[in-house]
């Protein structure tokens, strides 16, 4: 992945020394409260939605006794206790396997499969030339559920509140594993590569579209239910197992990705701020139903700002309910990669989108990086920038969808926002300065 632009190139773009200069800098928000230790960051004042109503400070309160350095997944699981609520930093030094037994050994899918369950046996018994347009029961799909909840044990890793995950140096990555921020409060996740959590185990459904599709679990993040969640300059990438490379069953992906990041079932005030979210296909949700009002009407508050979104299909993110603030984010879209669109409006979402810049190839419009999922909902939209010029994307989006239109108020105005670049300065800082590796996170020793 090119994560460099040209800085002749931007300078040259702006046409004036202040947003030269402003694409020189260092951005303000790489550098959060911290006192020197990059371990005991807080989230910056006004630093989006999870700055507001007390702020964001994770671990930042942990005694000594709580400061763990962890290298594999029985002592990342152990420093997590649980999900437990006592101030901790949990730091995070090279790959942690999640699909790994206690003693760090790698675990393949075959050592999940239970009662019978092989992939063959499962292609077999559910074919559609066989079984027809029917969801899967019996032994088989019982099976798999059985061998998918073997997985599940050790994939998914509770997150409790009070709680900062962040990497050592560049290269911590947290690989095949979930993290569940749920039902919690006051987290911070930085400087960590969040790689192929993947499902050994999807789920076939003639039902889903017209022509059926593969279904999977695991998230590499979900926030659930939790308030005051700060996620910041990570990575998140299928990495090693990308869709493009997987085979078709039943004239279908075989697809063992689910999400990038989910924000879902109540939680609120959060911010994602200078992360790379890449080769992927469903990247960002926000509120997973729109029958989950009773959840999440008057919640899902989330700023996003400063974000690199490369080579993702779509969701980025896909809105329902909640007032999303989406500033100064870098869309790029190159030549080949798969690409559904951008922003998804959903029910009673008040998407607000302001200053940010795209480089599309040249086979797309502007008015691909919209779609509606619901009619009669709005956003806001302005000064947003593609390839280097400003383009009204809402206004070619309804020009291209008359039968759909959007409206173009989304019915607030952020206020919790620090300094605000130009659009044409945007990709250089972002694909400078976003992404795990960037933060300097020194190693130190943990007790327990």
């Amino acid at each position: 992945m090119q994560r460099k632009v040209c800085q002749a190139r931007v300078i040259a773009l702006t046409g004036c020394a202040s947003l030269a200069l402003a694409a020189l800098a260092v951005p303000a928000q790489a550098a959060p409260r911290h006192g020197g230790d990059q371990a005991r960051a807080v989230l910056s004042k006004n630093d989006g939605w999870a700055s507001a109503e007390g702020g964001t400070t994770g671990g930042a309160a942990a005694d000594a006794d709580h400061v763990f350095t962890v290298t594999n997944r029985a002592e990342l699981a152990a420093a997590l206790n649980d999900g437990d609520d006592t101030p901790k930093i949990i730091k995070v030094k090279g790959t942690v396997h999640g699909n790994a037994d206690d003693q760090g050994r790698p675990l393949t899918c075959e050592d999940y499969q239970r009662d019978g369950y092989t992939p063959e046996k499962y292609l077999q018994a559910y074919d559609p030339a066989v079984w027809g347009e029917r969801e899967p029961s019996g032994p088989m799909e019982e099976a798999r559920a059985a061998s998918a909840a073997e997985q599940e044990k050790r994939v998914k890793l509770d997150v409790g509140s009070n709680t900062t995950l962040i990497g050592v140096g560049e290269d911590a990555t947290i690989l095949g594993a979930s993290l569940q921020i749920r039902g919690v409060e006051n987290v911070i996740v930085r400087n960590i590569t969040f790689e192929d959590t993947y499902d050994c185990f999807p789920q076939w459904d003639p039902t889903d579209g017209e022509s059926g599709a593969w279904n999977s679990e695991y998230d590499n993040v979900v926030v659930h239910g939790s308030r005051h969640v700060w996620i910041d300059h990570n990575t998140f990438t299928d990495g090693r197992r990308p869709d493009s490379e997987q085979p078709r069953y039943f004239g279908q992906l075989f697809q063992q990705h689910d999400g990038l990041l989910d924000i879902v079932r109540g939680a609120d005030l959060v911010t994602v701020s200078w992360n790379v979210f890449t080769e992927h296909d469903k990247t960002i949700l926000l509120g997973n139903s729109d029958k989950a009002e009773a959840d999440d009407r008057g919640k899902l508050r989330t700023t996003f700002h400063h974000n690199l979104f490369e080579d993702v299909n779509e969701r980025a993110p896909r809105v329902r309910f909640g007032q999303v603030d989406a500033y100064n984010n870098h869309f790029k879209q190159n030549e080949g990669a798969k690409y559904g669109y951008t922003w998804g409006i959903g029910k009673e979402a008040a998407l607000v989108a302001e200053h940010n810049a795209f480089t599309l190839h040249k086979g797309l419009t502007p008015a691909d990086t919209i779609r509606q999922w619901t009619p009669g909902t709005s956003m806001t939209e302005r000064n947003n920038w593609v390839n280097g010029r400003y383009v009204d994307l809402l206004g070619a989006y309804n020009a291209a969808n008359p039968d759909r239109l959007l409206g173009d108020d989304a019915g607030w105005t952020p206020a919790l926002r620090t300094r605000v670049h130009h659009p044409l300065a945007v990709p250089y800082l972002v694909d400078r300065y976003a992404g795990a590796g960037e933060i300097k996170v020194k190693d130190g020793k943990g007790r327990r």
